[in-house]
C-alpha cells in the first residue's frame, strides 16, 4: 500500500450553503476521480485534516461515506487508502456506459442541432491545441464537455439523468486512461469520427463509432492500471 509523501490538497472553501462534513466529501471524492488521491494511497485523518483546515470529525464522516460509495477500502489494523481499480469493475462499468452512450449517440444523429454540432467541432480543435501542450487535465475538461453535449442532444431526459449519475465513475477511469500515452490523440481521431457520422446523419455508423471509442478507452485502461499497478482483486 503506498503511503502519502506531500502535501496534495488545498484548504476548503466555505462559501457554500452545503454543512462542512459534504464539502470535505465532496473535496476528498474529487482528489480521487482527478487522481490526486491515487489508488493505494493512505487517507489519515490527522494529514487530511491539516491539509483541508477542518478538524478530524468530517473527515472521519467523508471517508466512511466514501467507503459506502467504493472509493475507499477500509484494512483491518491498518487504515483506508483509496480503493484501487478491479477488472471487474472496468468490465461492470464499461458494459453499461458502452450500451448506454451507443443509444445517445444513436438518439443524437436523429435530433442533433447545428448548434450543438459547432459546439462538438469547436471542442475537437480545443483537444487538438490541449494535445499538443500535453495539458492532461484541461484535455479531460473538454472530453467531459464533448460527452455532455453529446447527451444533451439525444434529447432524452431520463437517458442524460443515468449517463449523468454515472459520470463519477466514469471520470475517475478517465483521468488514467487518457493519460496512457497515445490515447489522448486516438480518442480525438474517435471523436472526430463520431462528430462527422452525426453530421452526416449516419445512424448505423454513429453507433458503431460510439462502441468503438468506448471498447478502445477500456482496454486502454485495462493496459494503463495494469503498467502502474492499479489493480486490485474482485
Amino acid at each position: 500500500m503506498a503511503e502519502r509523501k506531500e502535501k496534495k490538497l488545498l484548504p476548503v472553501r466555505l462559501d457554500t450553503y452545503k454543512p462542512l462534513r459534504e464539502v470535505v466529501f465532496e473535496t476528498l471524492r474529487e482528489a480521487i476521480i482527478g487522481g490526486i488521491l491515487g489508488p493505494g494511497e493512505r487517507l489519515m485523518e490527522a494529514q487530511l485534516a491539516e491539509e483541508l483546515g477542518v478538524s478530524r470529525t468530517p473527515v472521519r464522516e467523508a471517508i466512511r461515506k466514501l467507503e459506502l460509495e467504493g472509493f475507499v477500502a477500509m484494512i483491518p489494523r491498518r487504515g483506508a487508502y483509496v480503493a484501487g481499480i478491479s477488472l471487474k469493475d472496468i468490465t461492470d462499468v464499461f458494459e453499461v456506459r458502452g450500451a448506454l452512450e451507443a443509444l445517445a449517440t444513436v438518439l443524437a444523429a436523429e435530433r442533433i442541432t447545428e448548434k450543438e454540432l459547432e459546439e462538438l467541432e469547436r471542442i475537437l480543435v480545443r483537444k487538438a491545441e490541449l494535445i499538443e501542450q500535453q495539458n492532461i487535465p484541461l484535455f479531460i475538461e473538454s472530453d467531459i464537455k464533448f460527452h455532455e453535449i453529446l447527451y444533451q442532444s439525444s434529447r432524452n431526459q431520463r437517458l442524460i439523468q443515468i449517463l449523468t449519475n454515472l459520470q463519477d465513475e466514469v471520470h475517475r477511469f478517465r483521468s488514467v486512461s487518457l493519460a496512457y500515452p497515445g490515447r489522448m490523440r486516438e480518442a480525438l481521431d474517435e471523436h472526430r469520427k463520431v462528430v462527422e457520422a452525426l453530421a452526416d446523419r449516419d445512424v448505423a455508423r454513429a453507433e458503431a463509432l460510439a462502441w468503438e471509442h468506448i471498447e478502445n478507452a477500456e482496454n486502454s485502461l485495462v493496459v494503463a492500471v495494469r503498467k502502474k499497478g492499479d489493480l486490485s482483486g474482485g
